[in-house]
């Protein structure tokens, strides 16, 4: 008989340097689901990584020992294990499952009612049952999440009435700057984060929106498609010297932005603000940017004390939310519970 089992960290017990630290590069998920799936007792398993969590849901054997053999495997290898350990939280039986409904419905996200979770829990199931790592128990609950999701984002208000981590920062901009129309935007990486933040900007009345990545292929699709301009990323330093914002977010391993180039920067600008959001992990942005004078910078845990303040203002919706997923989970029971 399995049972179903959640082991992780998120945003909840984990600051974002822990985060950094246990992040798994898509590179690496096939390789990673191999590894868990081979743990003994274990016999389904998929693996979510994002900038916020770090989750591995399984069908294990109903062994006391198993999840604890899961753990050990997803920390081997990793630098601070032990501090990792610490910020792991198991979920088992109907816990996990209630567990994966609220994560999919966004209920357990830094920014209740963001629409990216759900996409990233789909992207995380398909690449499971791609790598074969998917049985009986997984095809079964997920696709229920999905559906709970679903009905969340339907029946109530709470997406309409929040927004995404990306859009969250552009209004952290809008608070800080007021009118964003004249202000000059530099979107630096053109994956999925940094493309809903500049649809956000976009928005929010920004005209004069540039964007630089690596891959000058993405950068010019990026930008071509939101009205603004793409450039190498040799003119990154340019770029800064005449930027109001700067968003980054470019899934790199290390910062791309230091301490250093930043201070050069702003000999040249001679006292105009520079404002950083950077909502990677790891981050794009060495923290120590952010001592310099006439420069702010926000990272992704700024944005949950905003989140926060905002769950506050929704609590009857979340309310309605969590009813719905307890509603689903009468329905299904699982094996061990």
């Amino acid at each position: 008989m399995s049972r179903l089992c959640v082991i992780g960290l998120s945003h909840r017990t984990a600051s974002v340097e822990l985060r950094e630290r246990a992040t798994i590069p898509g590179t690496e998920l096939p390789s990673t689901l191999a590894r868990l799936h081979a743990v003994p007792g274990v016999h389904e398993v998929m693996v979510l990584s994002t900038c916020n969590r770090v989750e591995l849901y399984a069908a294990v054997a109903d062994e006391s020992a198993v999840p604890e053999r899961l753990r050990a495997a997803l920390l081997l290898g990793r630098p601070h294990a032990a501090e990792l350990e610490r910020a792991l939280y198991v979920h088992e039986d109907q816990a996990a499952l209630r567990h994966l409904f609220r994560v999919a419905s966004s209920l357990d996200s830094m920014v209740v009612g963001e629409s990216q979770i759900l996409g990233q829990v789909k992207e995380a199931f398909q690449l499971a049952v791609d790598a074969g790592t998917v049985g009986v128990v997984l095809q079964r609950v997920v696709p229920h999440a999905f559906s709970v999701a679903k009905r969340v984002r339907s029946e109530t208000e709470v997406a309409r009435s929040s927004a995404s981590v990306a859009s969250v920062a552009v209004e952290l901009a809008r608070q800080i700057f007021g009118d964003l129309k004249n202000r000059a935007v530099l979107v630096v990486g053109a994956g999925k984060m940094g493309d809903l933040s500049a649809k956000h900007l976009k928005a929010a009345g920004v005209n004069d929106l540039h964007v630089v990545n690596r891959s000058p292929g993405r950068a010019e699709e990026l930008a071509a498609r939101l009205g603004g301009r793409a450039h190498p990323w040799e003119e990154l330093d340019r770029l800064l010297q005449k930027a109001d914002i700067v968003l980054c977010s470019t899934g790199a391993p290390e910062p791309v932005i230091r301490r250093d180039r930043v201070e050069k920067v702003m000999k040249v600008r001679r006292g105009r603000w520079l404002f950083f959001i950077d909502i990677a992990v790891p981050r794009d942005i060495d923290p120590a940017v952010g001592e310099i004078e006439e420069v702010y910078l926000y990272d992704i845990d700024t944005l949950e004390q905003l989140a926060e303040e905002a769950r506050g203002r929704r609590q009857l919706q979340i309310e309605q939310c969590e009813r719905i997923i307890d509603s689903q989970l009468e329905k299904l029971n699982l094996p061990g519970t």
